[in-house]
């Protein structure tokens, strides 16, 4: 089965929403003026987003949207949920504008996140030791505790300054992916191909597997 994809694209009809994060139907409007009663095109395209009713602009040259500016923010992953995506996707549109506001906001999917994974979500210190215990791997480990370093640093003051740093900032989005794709992703996609697998494999799959007393 092909999946559509859902990455913001152009003409796209229908994708992750860049202003709220969620999968709705993108309304697109090409923009156009009228030089001594004629019709031109400008090159612009209005976009309205059928979930919030917020609007994109997207320009003919290099097909690109220019608002929001995402500063080349990879799409969140379609796994996350809705909350999480939503300040993944509210932290991506003011990266140029404050990338110490966007890392915080991340801070804030990542406490989510954790929630997510099956944690508690009061603490992400206690929550990454809980996901250690039950055999997180090193490089999920070490992105979660970026992730915690570098938002705690955005919201108190610390050792790392943000104000201007929009390349740390910005290379936060890919930790976020990295995790969900390997703690949620990964395990579903498996999960989805093993039971793809014949009735009688899969029986003897577990009878195999099955703790005799």
């Amino acid at each position: 089965m092909t999946v559509e994809p859902r990455e913001p694209s152009f003409e796209r009809p229908k994708y992750f929403c860049p202003n709220c994060g969620t999968l709705a139907v993108q309304h697109w409007y090409a923009l156009y003026y009228a030089p001594r009663g004629g019709r031109e095109s400008t090159g612009i395209h209005r976009v309205d987003c059928e979930g919030c009713s917020d609007f994109q602009v997207w320009l003919d040259v290099g097909r690109r949207m220019v608002v929001p500016d995402r500063v080349n923010v990879p799409a969140p992953n379609e796994d996350l949920s809705d909350d999480v995506r939503a300040d993944y996707t509210e932290a991506a549109s003011i990266l140029a504008r404050s990338p110490r506001g966007s890392a915080a906001l991340l801070r804030l999917a990542l406490q989510k996140l954790c929630v997510q994974l099956g944690e508690k979500g009061d603490r992400i210190n206690d929550d990454i030791k809980a996901l250690v215990e039950k055999g997180l791997p090193v490089r999920v480990q070490q992105a979660l505790d970026v992730l915690r370093v570098v938002g705690n640093n955005a919201v108190h003051p610390g050792q790392i300054d943000l104000r201007d740093d929009s390349a740390t900032a910005g290379s936060l989005f890919n930790l976020v992916n990295l995790i969900a794709e390997d703690r949620i992703t990964e395990p579903k996609r498996v999960e989805a191909m093993f039971a793809q697998l014949p009735v009688e494999a899969r029986a003897a799959i577990e009878k195999r597997d099955t703790k005799t007393t």
